[in-house]
């Protein structure tokens, strides 16, 4: 029987669900937030899909996380009708679900004229570029999320607030509270591999309840599949066990921010040699991957909205709370924005370490990736390397990364550079969506305000 990471083509996937006798297949789409939306689909429907298509109502691309839809979007709204849009099935994303008898679970991403905003195809069309440059991309996402012994209910009922997380106090790499709860470790290690997005470590980090996840490196088409795909299937796994996992950047200011982290390397095409490491150099870094980190430095304060999406990812760029405040570089420091990891031919890479764990994995890896690509073609320099802690470097104004969302979206609108690399469609598109997202936290009083403001001004 054919395994489900064995199918390659429309082939393949038809005898799969044949020689499981099937009836239903689901099938999802990852929307601009990184929300897998989808449904299940009986065999007939989906094997007459696998040729033809099928489609999804384009509302999935022109509503919140909250199911909230935009006013300020031109692809879609209610001037459009919201009409359903072409979509495609990947046959090659077919996976299992452990804990569904039976079941198989497809990708799909938009075709037609949503291909411009899907985030899939977004970052396809960087890779493509890659390619056509001369370089394979590589990656890794690694991801830190807490834990909480509460369930959808009981959040609500609590306002969110007085939550129990998992474990109690700060213990990073425990190995005492990893074996206490080994049980579901052993769950989630299992799921990883069974839906192919292994895991190559898992640890307690340091704040009650908090975990983090490296996810083992793959071609960036297929990582960012593995890591969207860990985030959604990590909150299935969670409340299946009357349990919450959030991928928040700062659910408390009491504690670290939790990150998203990506770790980059590119291929020559020709031979499939490191195009970052000479041996001859310093910190075994060639002058591609200087020219690489240089574009993910300059680029950065303009494409920071795509890797800090929501209102959220700004509470944790802060000073000493292990996440960047400007577009630094730096060598093994991680007080740095990017940090360059010498190594062997096999490891020399850089982390892009701006991200949080709130991001889209498709956009914030087509960020990074692109950023690096367009430093190659116009041969940058990054700036001299910081030794040390790099909170206390005075930063140069280019350098400085937007501190709201608001301002964020607004350097991605008028950035000539995310109009190059990523089209004009996609950047109109999300910045929008990112203006509405700050609108909607305009809308609202926070318990910050009342206790500030209620009685004494």
């Amino acid at each position: 029987m054919l395994n489900p990471r064995a199918v390659k083509t429309i082939e393949d996937a038809k005898l799969i669900v044949t020689e499981r006798n099937a009836t239903h297949v689901k099938i999802g789409v990852f929307d601009i937030d990184g929300i897998l939306r989808g449904k299940y689909i009986n065999k007939d429907k989906f094997l007459a899909a696998l040729e033809k298509g099928l489609a999804f109502c384009d509302v999935i691309l022109g509503w919140d996380s909250k199911d909230q839809l935009y006013d300020n979007t031109v692809y879609t709204g209610w001037h459009t009708g919201y009409p359903d849009a072409a979509v495609r099935i990947i046959p090659e994303s077919c996976r299992e679900i452990p804990f569904e008898d039976n079941m198989l679970m497809f990708i799909c991403e938009f075709a037609g004229d949503a291909a411009a905003i899907c985030p899939r195809n977004v970052l396809k069309r960087v890779i493509d570029n890659a390619q056509e440059m001369g370089f394979d991309p590589f990656a890794a996402l690694e991801y830190e999320f807490f834990m909480f012994r509460e369930t959808p209910e009981s959040v609500r009922e609590k306002h969110f607030k007085n939550l129990q997380p998992l474990s109690q106090g700060w213990f990073g790499y425990s190995l005492l509270r990893n074996s206490v709860y080994a049980d579901l470790m052993d769950q989630i290690l299992q799921m990883s591999e069974i839906m192919d997005f292994p895991i190559e470590g898992l640890h307690d980090e340091t704040g009650p309840g908090v975990l983090e996840a490296a996810l083992v490196f793959d071609h960036a088409e297929y990582a960012a599949d593995k890591g969207a795909l860990f985030k959604t299937f990590m909150k299935v796994l969670a409340q299946r066990n009357d349990l919450m996992a959030t991928f928040m950047a700062k659910w408390s200011m009491d504690y670290p921010g939790q990150s998203g982290h990506i770790h980059l390397s590119l291929r020559n095409r020709s031979d499939g040699r490191s195009s970052f490491y000479d041996p001859d150099q310093a910190h075994c870094m060639s002058a591609i991957q200087r020219h690489f980190l240089a574009g993910q430095q300059r680029l950065m304060p303009e494409f920071l909205c795509l890797v800090a999406p929501t209102i959220n990812s700004y509470t944790r760029l802060i000073p000493g709370a292990w996440a960047p405040t400007g577009a630094t570089c730096g060598v093994e420091n991680r007080t740095t924005a990017l940090r360059v990891i010498p190594g062997s031919e096999q490891s020399q890479r850089t982390e892009y370490r701006v991200g949080a764990s709130d991001g889209n994995p498709y956009i914030t890896l087509a960020a990074a990736l692109a950023s690096g690509l367009h430093g190659i073609a116009n041969q940058w320099e990054p700036e001299p390397l910081i030794t040390g802690n790099a909170y206390d470097y005075p930063l140069p104004a280019h350098l400085m990364l937007p501190v709201t969302l608001w301002d964020a979206a607004q350097r991605l609108k008028h950035s000539e550079a995310a109009r190059t690399l990523f089209g004009d469609a996609f950047v109109d598109h999300y910045a929008a969506t990112r203006e509405w997202e700050e609108r909607q936290f305009r809308k609202h009083v926070s318990g910050w305000e009342m206790e500030r403001y209620f009685e004494i001004i």
